[in-house]
């Protein structure tokens, strides 16, 4: 009983965001946009070393449950940005899933606006760039994905802010994937680095971080509450208060 009041409670949010309309079940990916949204700085104007973290609601049906996140660089003084993300279309092909190139930092990620979750600006992002780099080159899933319980995007983003601390990362509990540790692990530094996390295969689990707060995970999503920057986090929903960005 306790476990179907649960799942129960868990599907609450996703089918709010579909009778409000918050979440669109008749797009056509084809004719859905991929603008720019404005967000990001200029990096033609703006010589600084950038690092952006972004998510956007994933398409159709999807977006009343997950997130799809990704990372934005531009080392100081350059004209480009790179983005670095996990799509899965691109095992289909037969394609590395990992995408590392140059592109517009914040994308409509097919009609969903992003959304910023966390920046690092000046010298320490010249390091992050770097570290970056480094560990999407080390990211052990880079041929496979799953979109539940992962491997997938938000797997890459929160193993990425594991190994480069700077980010700091602050993934919603929309971020299906972000708890996926891989076969056999099973406690891991949060993707913060500011506590930690206990998961059983991406399912179930538990994380106490001064960043994330306190989040339990169910079925790949689940429930939080912030202390830092007074939010709940409820499952499809995300956030319910202040903003992670600082």
């Amino acid at each position: 009983m306790l476990i179907l009041i649960v799942l129960l409670l868990t599907l609450v949010g996703p089918a709010w965001l579909i009778l409000t309309g918050e979440v669109d079940l008749l797009g056509d990916w084809r004719t859905a946009t991929r603008d720019s949204s404005g967000i990001a700085p200029s990096a033609a104007t703006d010589p600084e070393a950038i690092v952006l973290v972004y998510a956007a609601r994933t398409f159709k049906w999807r977006g009343a449950f997950a997130v799809h996140s990704w990372i934005s660089a531009k080392p100081k003084d350059s004209a480009e940005w790179t983005v670095y993300q996990v799509v899965g279309w691109r095992k289909w092909r037969g394609l590395p899933v990992v995408s590392r190139e140059v592109d517009l930092p914040d994308r409509y990620w097919y009609g969903q606006k992003p959304e910023l979750l966390g920046q690092v600006v000046g010298e320490a992002a010249e390091k992050a760039i770097v570290a970056i780099d480094s560990a999407t080159a080390r990211f052990p899933w880079p041929g496979d994905y799953r979109m539940w319980p992962g491997p997938n995007s938000n797997t890459f983003v929160s193993w990425v802010a594991r190994e480069v601390p700077e980010l700091q990362a602050n993934l919603p509990v929309s971020a299906i994937g972000k708890d996926y540790l891989g076969p056999g692990r099973y406690l891991a530094p949060a993707p913060s680095n500011t506590g930690y996390q206990f998961s059983l295969g991406g399912l179930l689990g538990l994380t106490i971080a001064k960043t994330e707060g306190i989040e339990i995970n169910f079925l790949g999503t689940g429930f939080g509450i912030d202390f830092m920057r007074p939010a709940l986090k409820l499952p499809g929903i995300g956030r319910v208060g202040k903003t992670p960005v600082k």
